[in-house]
């Protein structure tokens, strides 16, 4: 999706969330922090450094990412998807699994599950497994694309309440691409309303709610029948 010139300023340490229609430019956005596409004009700074072909590579040791199947190797196992990176770096040994203790406590991953492969892991733990992927290196941003958008409600349900807690006890920089507003609302500091690759409204859901900046704020909400008082 294209995006009309965007000026948008994520704040650290909290949790944005972006939402609207399919196609309205979300993923675009996550994709131009990560340096997958560039923009034809206007520049996307990191941490006060400009996202450029030159530092991408370094800039991304400092982002984890999620997408929504989870993007796990078949045929590594849980343990190998989650360590990836670290052990492509040469990290010590003793490091690498403290540092998969940690994850497994934090992210609730069963530690007998370790040498599973993607395909004996339940929808729930393939993305509890990305999530550890994806912290693993103890980035400064953590980007989530539609994390939770294939599974069940029930699982579904019971991530979002394990990430708001994980978002909360690291205190690191979120954004959170989804189309639900309820799984926006719930552990997002921000949300970013857009359509047609425009910001229709940024602000908290009681904002959005009570002060919709444009009628197409409240066509979305009212639309989110899944949405309950939060």
């Amino acid at each position: 999706m294209a995006l009309a010139p965007t000026d948008l300023y994520i704040p650290p340490q909290k949790t944005t969330s972006l939402i609207g229609p399919s196609g309205c430019g979300k993923s675009t956005i996550l994709r131009l922090i990560l340096g997958l596409v560039t923009p034809t004009s206007g520049s996307v700074e990191f941490e006060g450094q400009r996202v450029e072909d030159s530092n991408i590579l370094e800039l991304r040791r400092h982002m984890g990412y999620v997408i929504q199947d989870g993007g796990l190797f078949p045929h590594l196992t849980a343990m190998q998807n989650a360590l990836f990176m670290a052990k492509h770096l040469n990290r010590p040994a003793q490091e690498v699994q403290k540092r998969w203790d940690e994850l497994c406590e934090l992210t609730r991953f069963p530690k007998d599950a370790a040498h599973r492969f993607p395909v004996e892991l339940s929808g729930g733990q393939r993305q509890r497994v990305s999530l550890m992927r994806a912290l693993m290196l103890d980035p400064d941003v953590l980007l989530l694309d539609e994390p939770l958008g294939a599974l069940d409600p029930i699982v579904r349900a019971s991530l979002q309440t394990d990430l708001k807690d994980i978002f909360q006890r690291l205190g690191k920089t979120v954004v959170l691409v989804t189309h639900d507003m309820a799984e926006a609302g719930y552990p997002s500091d921000s949300i970013v309303l857009m359509r047609d690759g425009r910001i229709v409204q940024q602000g908290t859901l009681t904002e959005l709610q009570q002060t919709p900046a444009d009628p197409f704020v409240s066509e979305f909400i009212s639309a989110q029948r899944s949405l309950v008082q939060l």
